[in-house]
């Protein structure tokens, strides 16, 4: 079918488009030039038009996802999802695979990416991809504390572990490369952690460093579409500031070559309000988001999602294991731990952000800190759901962040006075345009995961991934301005109409998106030789069923790189 998108307010920063008003044809789940006299019209006159949103990392999918919701029955209770024609769900902070779909498709989201995929449990993540409608879904497969990666990279045997890299990615539907407290969730298993980015894992005595810098090497060496995606050591804790900057400085002399996708960068920090942390103990801990804001400012290979706390109950999980048994520790709350044989490990534990905490009061501080001194062209949206809060508080953030009367309210009569007085936020007098919330929730994340061609912008070629949100640019009211985000006017999933005035009018099944990456058939067969000596030394399953079949997907959508080059 076709469409015209008549009269539209449109903000697409990939475009440089600020606020024009234009209109945009759809043909064929593309945009187009122009479409015939026949084509259905859309009347978008006093609405902001933006290409699709786009969650760079959400924990949405997979083993740990489902443990937190078999784990917490009173977090299902708390939020009922029932509407006609739709398939019920529940869960609040860790929502059922229907709801999630839905939900981030009525905020105008139509591309996520799960953030934390053990290669021997990808058959469990794609399982759930199955059953999550509305949008495209990729994985980002974690590679920093695995046995293999860390004995190439030990060796210096850089073309080895590309290979071995590219055979996984490949081999289990991955989209890129992610790294959690490198060296730390080995440490783990060894009932240890690591602190600082120099630190041996126990046993193969590599570095956090050596990971990092390893793992950079082989991701431009292979061309992948993303950077590295890195959660760095000392995640929490007062004082991992000078941790964060170590590590994001230790790969700055590296040159990007994507070979799919126009990324600049070679460094992802994930989360980066939980490491931008001043102090010693909680009892002197301050803000350290302006010094992570300035030094991001001056580089040019990095790019952050903030992990924005959102003073909520939720339901913290990640696969940085010895972190979650300190919040356990420290708390008394209910926790599942896990160790996945060779390749990761995992922690869950409840959570509650109090607005009266003077701990949590600083770490919302922090991220909002880390948003209003960054170059908005560097930073991403993202509350690292459900760690930092769900997701569907993204609208309440994008609030927080265009009105700075709402953000003095909160200060004044919402949250504890270490807010004020241990951070710099309430003397920040920025409010985000609505041309800025485009490049923090979309175009930032297109770019950086090297789905730009296709992704994240409104240019004729693109597909037809478009949010329609009944507000007015210049709109400072903060509950107008979340209710427009929360629920659009219209989202476009690939042309079709998928929500209208707020409500899902159409079920779909997106892509699964993947990297299959081709290398040199004399190299792959030599990483081959050591892979099923592994396999049959230490793993509980055959090389043969480690391979997630074809059919676990929707649709796919496979990025093809020929890497054959290396040697």
């Amino acid at each position: 079918m076709e469409y015209i998108i008549k009269n539209g307010i449109v903000f697409d920063p990939l475009n440089r488009i600020d606020g024009e008003k234009m209109d945009i044809c759809i043909k064929d789940g593309v945009i187009v030039e122009s479409v015939s006299k026949d084509a259905k019209e859309i009347d978008a006159s006093g609405c902001v038009v933006m290409p699709g949103g786009i969650d760079s990392h959400t924990h949405i999918a997979g083993p740990k996802v489902n443990t937190g919701r078999l784990m917490r029955p009173e977090d299902s209770y708390r939020d009922i999802y029932y509407k006609k024609g739709l398939k019920p769900g529940t869960g609040f902070s860790i929502p059922s695979t229907y709801k999630t779909g839905y939900q981030y498709c009525e905020m105008g989201y139509t591309t996520v990416i799960e953030a934390a995929m053990p290669p021997l449990k990808a058959k469990h993540v794609h399982d759930e991809f199955v059953d999550t409608p509305q949008i495209d879904k990729g994985a980002l497969t974690l590679f920093g504390n695995n046995w293999i990666v860390m004995k190439y990279l030990k060796e210096k045997e850089y073309e080895l572990c590309a290979a071995y890299v590219a055979w996984v990615l490949r081999n289990v539907k991955g989209f890129a490369i992610k790294i959690v407290n490198p060296a730390g969730t080995e440490a783990w298993g060894w009932g240890k952690n690591v602190h600082g980015l120099d630190d041996p894992a126990p046993y193969f005595g590599i570095t956090g460093r050596e990971i990092v810098r390893g793992l950079c090497k082989v991701n431009e060496m292979l061309g992948l579409p993303h950077s590295i995606h890195v959660h760095p050591n000392d995640l929490g804790h007062p004082g991992n500031w000078r941790t964060t900057i170590e590590t994001m400085g230790c790969v700055k002399n590296m040159e990007p070559k994507p070979k799919y996708g126009n990324r600049e960068t070679v460094y992802y920090n994930t989360h980066v309000q939980f490491h931008s942390y001043g102090g010693t103990s909680w009892k002197d801990f301050v803000s350290k988001g302006v010094e992570i804001a300035e030094y991001v400012n001056k580089v040019d290979h990095v790019m952050i999602d903030v992990g924005q706390i959102t003073l909520d109950e939720t339901t913290t999980m990640t696969a940085d294991g010895p972190m979650e048994y300190d919040l356990h520790m420290s708390t008394g709350n209910k926790w599942a731990n896990c160790d996945v044989e060779l390749e990761t490990g995992s922690g869950v534990v409840p959570f509650y952000y109090s607005p009266k905490g003077p701990v949590y009061s600083v770490q919302w501080a922090i991220g909002l800190e880390i948003f209003l001194n960054t170059d908005p062209s560097k930073v991403i949206l993202a509350t690292d759901h459900p760690n930092g809060g769900p997701f569907t508080r993204f609208p309440r953030i994008i609030a927080w962040l265009m009105s700075k009367k709402y953000r003095d309210y909160w200060l004044n009569e919402k949250v504890h006075k270490w807010a004020r007085t241990r951070s710099s936020v309430g003397d920040n007098d920025k409010e985000y345009t609505m041309y800025e919330i485009a490049q923090i929730t979309r175009a930032n994340q297109a770019k950086v995961l090297g789905l730009s061609p296709e992704r994240g912008h409104l240019g004729v070629g693109a597909i037809a991934d478009i949010a329609i949100y009944e507000i007015a640019p210049e709109e400072k009211d903060p509950k107008i301005i979340e209710r427009a985000f929360r629920y659009t006017k219209y989202t476009f999933k690939r042309g079709e109409i998928v929500v209208k005035d707020g409500n899902i009018v159409k079920e779909i099944f997106g892509d699964t998106i993947y990297v299959d990456v081709k290398i040199d058939e004399t190299l792959e067969k030599e990483m081959m030789k050591d892979l099923e000596e592994v396999f049959k030394k230490n793993y509980t399953v055959q090389i043969e069923n480690y391979k997630v079949s074809d059919h676990l997907a929707n649709s796919w959508k496979v990025i093809q790189i020929d890497s054959s080059e290396i040697t």
